[in-house]
């Protein structure tokens, strides 16, 4: 068995859409990044990665590439999963923790929980979504930005 960690931060901006998960959760910003920004599955990606030492987002989708402008973070998770299996893992469970003072996540973190369980076809009690505000303290604190921290435990697909 091995554990990964992953972690991502963007700041958030008027006019974009806020994807956590692959959902869309309702907010007057969203984030800023090269692609959809979306910190959830970036985090997540990168503690998949991290676990198989197979590198991490930045090495396989990086955002110099214009082939990833605007791209759905779905499918760098995907391709992370791919590269994690054929290497011989497969994924135990996720725990995740989205820092951020605004909007509240509350009403949509069990939506937030089922998206990154379908998309590595994992049972709901595999996935676990945590909120936490910055206690307006700091960039999250201040809602000029968000963050996520992911751990992710994988062990070896029998043979």
């Amino acid at each position: 068995m091995r554990v990964g960690i992953g972690h991502d931060t963007h700041r958030l901006e008027a006019g974009r859409p806020l994807l956590l998960g692959g959902v869309l959760v309702p907010h007057a910003r969203g984030l800023v990044g090269h692609s959809d920004a979306d910190i959830v599955l970036h985090a997540l990606t990168d503690a998949l990665l991290g676990a198989a030492a197979l590198g991490d987002i930045g090495d396989l989708f990086p955002d110099t590439d214009p082939a990833h402008r605007d791209a759905d973070s779905a499918l760098f998770l995907s391709e992370a999963l791919r590269r994690v299996n054929q290497a011989g893992w497969g994924v135990v469970n996720v725990d995740v923790i989205i820092h951020a003072q605004e909007p509240k996540l509350g009403p949509v973190k069990q939506t937030i929980r089922a998206n990154p369980a379908r998309l590595l076809e994992l049972p709901l009690d595999a996935v676990n979504v945590k909120a936490k505000t910055g206690e307006r303290v700091g960039h999250i604190g201040r809602a000029e930005a968000l963050a996520c921290q992911v751990v992710t435990l994988i062990d070896r697909l029998p043979s």
